[in-house]
């Protein structure tokens, strides 16, 4: 570094006047990079920097106190050269520098040749200019404690007064005991809500993967929070989201936080019980009740007792079973079929549906008495797209339970797996595992990365939307918009391994039609050919007034 030439006292212009313009300027530069940013690392370099430059203190240096280990090092320096920095360490009471920070008192050394207690341990003599060096260090302090030490080498061939030097080192030795206050505080909050938030994020994780639920998003927290204030209850609850958002998980979540969690947990999907079965599966029949009721048998409500029924997409339940349900919730009692007597029951519902079941109630198409009945609770289940954060963690999750099961060992990249939470996900969870079985069963390497998931994913402008059919299912045949048969895409879909994801307005009245048509009036053969059950399929003749 090279020092700056003494300002000579005959000269008007670099009088006092020049000192105090420069003195000026340094305040300045300094108080505008506080106001640019608050971080010390940027502002007392820049401070040091400036001086030198400015005000000709040289080599300046900030040295800071670890209080764990009673040492102090320099932190902050401009002239020093890194192999000089690291030199900068000092014991409390060692040298001038440790000198300050043990009596936290401002030392002038006039002559450091002249002092022995003087180490040059940073700045060997050799290496600084010939003649008198004076050195000066100032303590910084927080709240009357010192913690470092603001120190620089101060040539005395200059017409600048001593004292005008120390004035404004105290000022800038109190502003970087205040930016160094304010990181302190800054980085104790920090911790303390780093600290909070990792509780937080292990209690949530924990309190869903309590109820084997993967994700924390804040939709996700507010079902699980709504379904644990209300477990303690008796009232029916009733689930609703889209097809595939786990409304199973969040019935049985709810049984588990209930206090019936040791009691039965019985599951019953409408939609796959045949019409004319409803009755006797739900309320059981007593023998001689039909042909081939060879003996009596407790129905699913009675199998319950005590514990808790999920009742899933109750939407698809007959209007006559709808009347006898609503009986057995108003009354607690059930009759089988074929017998006479009523047997009280004791069960807390759990209903689910993907269906308006107000707007149905208003068409007539759902009981309005039986919607109100099991609309006590209404607890909404979040899609995927609205819990985008917590795909990577369901993609994981998949990807471990679908591995163990195949014994496979294929993972994805971490660009497949943004492509992924990138998508959007009309069939949701369900769709989402259904991808990654296919995904996993199909990979050609044990890294799966984006292209192959791009590969794999429906189009855009797909006409239907499609997920990975399960093992064991049989695929649903999509439908033609044109007039040609219908039954010209069976072969080649048979053979396809997706099946279309379909809504409740999936189907025109013309397809409805078309099927009707082609498979002469028989509705089973229609609802397979369209890849619904008999119930969807009469649903949707109803609901656009399409006579068969």
């Amino acid at each position: 570094m090279k020092e700056q030439t003494p300002i000579p006292e005959s000269d008007p212009e670099t009088g006092l006047g020049y000192w105090r313009q420069q003195e000026m300027l340094l305040l300045e530069q300094v108080m505008a990079l506080v106001g640019r940013s608050l971080s010390p690392d940027v502002t007392l370099r820049e401070m040091l920097h400036l001086m030198s430059e400015l005000l000709g203190l040289n080599r300046g240096r900030v040295v800071l106190l670890d209080e764990e280990t009673d040492t102090a090092s320099i932190r902050f320096a401009y002239g020093l050269t890194r192999k000089e920095t690291a030199l900068g360490v000092y014991k409390v009471g060692e040298g001038i520098t440790g000198r300050v920070l043990a009596a936290g008192q401002l030392t002038i050394v006039q002559d450091i040749d002249q002092e022995p207690r003087f180490l040059f341990r940073a700045v060997q003599r050799a290496h600084l200019p010939e003649g008198m060096v004076s050195f000066i260090a100032m303590p910084i302090k927080i709240e009357q404690k010192t913690v470092g030490v603001l120190a620089c080498h101060r040539i005395r061939m200059r017409n600048r007064a001593l004292s005008d030097d120390l004035t404004i080192l105290r000022i800038l030795a109190t502003l970087a005991g205040q930016l160094l206050q304010l990181q302190a505080t800054l980085r104790a909050r920090t911790k303390v809500l780093e600290q909070r938030n990792e509780m937080l994020s292990r209690a949530l994780q924990t309190e869903a993967a309590r109820y084997g639920i993967v994700g924390t998003a804040p939709s996700v927290l507010k079902a699980i929070s709504e379904l644990e204030r209300v477990s303690d209850a008796t009232a029916s609850v009733l689930l609703m989201g889209a097809s595939g958002t786990g409304k199973e998980l969040f019935a049985r979540a709810l049984h588990l936080a209930s206090p019936r969690r040791e009691r039965p947990f019985i599951k019953i999907n409408c939609a796959a019980i045949p019409e004319t079965l409803f009755e006797s599966e739900l309320f059981g029949y007593e023998r001689g009740a039909f042909t081939g009721a060879n003996a009596a048998r407790a129905g699913w409500f009675e199998q319950a007792t005590t514990g808790t029924i999920f009742l899933d997409e109750i939407g698809e339940l007959p209007l006559s079973m709808q009347t006898k349900l609503l009986r057995t919730l108003q009354e607690g009692t059930i009759t089988r079929l074929g017998g006479k007597r009523e047997i009280g029951i004791d069960v807390r519902l759990v209903a689910a549906t993907n269906r308006d079941l107000e707007q149905e109630a208003a068409r007539g198409t759902f009981r309005q008495d039986l919607y109100y009945r099991l609309n006590v609770i209404p607890i909404r289940l979040p899609a995927l797209s609205d819990r985008r954060e917590d795909i990577p963690a369901l993609v994981l999750h998949f990807l471990n339970h679908i591995n163990q099961t195949h014994q496979r060992n294929v993972n994805l990249t971490q660009s497949a797996i943004n492509r992924l939470q990138n998508h959007d996900w009309p069939g949701n969870i369900r769709e989402l595992s259904n991808l990654i079985e296919r995904l996993v069963l199909l990979a050609e390497n044990a890294i799966v990365d984006e292209a192959e998931v791009e590969r794999i994913l429906p189009k855009p402008d797909a006409p239907v939307r499609t997920t990975t059919t399960p093992l064991g299912m049989a695929p649903r045949a999509p439908l033609h918009h044109d007039q040609h048969s219908l039954t010209e895409a069976l072969p080649s879909f048979a053979a396809a391994l997706v099946r279309p994801y379909v809504t409740a307005q999936s189907h025109s009245a013309q397809q409805l039609r078309q099927a009707l048509i082609e498979c002469g009036g028989n509705k089973s053969r229609a609802a397979q050919l369209l890849g619904l059950t008999v119930r969807q399929l009469v649903y949707r003749l109803e609901k656009l007034g399409v006579l068969p």
